[in-house]
């Protein structure tokens, strides 16, 4: 197996239960990894920093753009907030993961943030119900970019043997910048107006494309743009290699949906000044796992970490059920976040496991198409039932259950 001349790859011994193989290779999925296998080197660093910035970008709206939807008039539209964006996102996975497989990762990742550029300077220009929703569709290309670009080229310069501490750490940048956008972005709405929000978030959109401009392409056999790259076929939407965390994907992160279109809500019901308090708590209690929940994976396999997180997703979900007081909602926030930071970093490190190592971007396409089905379908279902927030919150604890009972049955 050839590698990037980034990182030298050893692969020396196979380590736990070598039945589970990648379809594709017919070789077992976890390797054991030397001392000297680089990891933290400056291509990924570099794309650590852009990816905190990306994330820092449109995380930093989410808290207040249901009082603002609601200020234009569209009140009985928040579900839509959330719900639009991802559907677009969904859509746009196909393209990226058959153009990060074809002209490169770069390009890819350079239409996400230039999407985020875009739309963030425009929301100040339609500032009314038809033209903020038609804005929140479109903002949608940006994850559905970005992300994928950006973890195809992490899986082409780290060692297999470290996929999972990889993930782990892009995963605690990502969370950094989610962690700290949403403080800055109230802080400006309440200090200056809410077009100043809009206006660092096209900031740190830049800041994060031209750290990009410092990369090297990783993809080596590139084609050059044309139309017909457009044209997806079934074999470019969907991996069935990937299939098993697709399915785990949905069932676990419909409550990402449900908590990003209830939780401000429910943060003004018990008084909470800041809305950002959730998604700051949630942040830095993921931050605190993610890395350790990566090496973990690497070590002892990706199911028994996606289970332990499943579990603790659901009881997160009815704490927040629960939730009648400003400490059970920070509780709540903390075990959410905990679960979070476990799954996110062995979902992703799965999804490279189990899918053609040759078509990298195909996989990871195919887990984020599932992971915006989850998040959309969870935010149009909260919308829907808002008026019984605990009803909605046990849904989505059912959900998580349903993903570890998948995995129990998958015996993997």
């Amino acid at each position: 197996m050839q590698r990037d001349h980034y990182s030298t790859f050893k692969c020396y011994c196979w380590v736990l239960d070598c039945s589970e193989k990648n379809a594709a290779t017919e070789q077992p999925l976890y390797m054991n990894f030397t001392p000297d296998e680089a990891l933290y080197t400056r291509p990924f660093l570099l794309l650590c920093l852009s990816h905190a910035l990306f994330a820092g970008s449109f995380n930093m709206m989410i808290p207040e753009l249901p009082a603002y939807l609601t200020s234009l008039g569209g009140g009985e539209h928040k579900g839509l907030i959330i719900a639009l964006f991802t559907l677009t996102a969904g859509f746009s996975r196909p393209f990226s993961g058959k153009l990060a497989d074809t002209i490169g990762r770069l390009p890819v990742m350079y239409i996400g943030t230039f999407a985020c550029v875009v739309c963030s300077l425009l929301y100040p220009q339609l500032a009314f119900v038809s033209g903020f929703l038609a804005l929140r569709f479109f903002h949608g290309f940006s994850t559905g970019f970005k992300p994928t670009g950006t973890s195809a080229y992490v899986a082409d310069i780290v060692p297999d043997g470290r996929r999972g501490e990889a993930m782990g750490t892009l995963g605690i940048c990502l969370s950094l910048g989610a962690s700290a956008s949403p403080i800055l972005g109230s802080w400006l709405v309440k200090s200056y107006d809410i077009n100043a929000m809009f206006y660092a978030s096209a900031v740190l959109a830049v800041l994060s494309m031209l750290i990009l401009t410092n990369l090297t392409e990783t993809l080596r056999e590139k084609q050059a743009f044309h139309l017909s790259l457009l044209k997806v076929g079934r074999n470019d939407v969907f991996d069935p290699l990937a299939l098993p965390a697709a399915v785990v994907m949905i069932c676990c992160y419909i409550s990402y949906g449900v908590i990003l279109t209830l939780v401000p809500d429910l943060s003004d019901n018990l008084g909470v000044e800041n809305r950002a308090t959730f998604f700051t708590l949630f942040t830095l209690s993921s931050v605190s796992t993610r890395f350790s929940a990566g090496k973990i994976s690497d070590r002892l396999g990706r199911v028994p970490v996606l289970k332990a997180s499943a579990i603790l997703i659901a009881i997160a979900m009815i704490a927040f059920a629960l939730a009648d007081s400003r400490p059970l909602l920070y509780l709540a926030s903390i075990l959410f976040g905990l679960g979070n930071g476990i799954f996110s970093p062995a979902i992703n490190a799965w999804t490279v496991d189990l899918g053609d190592p040759g078509r990298k971007g195909r996989a990871l396409a195919t887990m984020y198409i599932s992971l915006e089905i989850a998040i959309g379908g969870g935010a149009l279902i909260a919308g829907w039932f808002s008026g019984h927030l605990s009803r909605v919150f046990y849904f989505a604890a059912i959900a998580s259950l349903l993903g570890w009972v998948y995995l129990s049955w998958r015996k993997g």
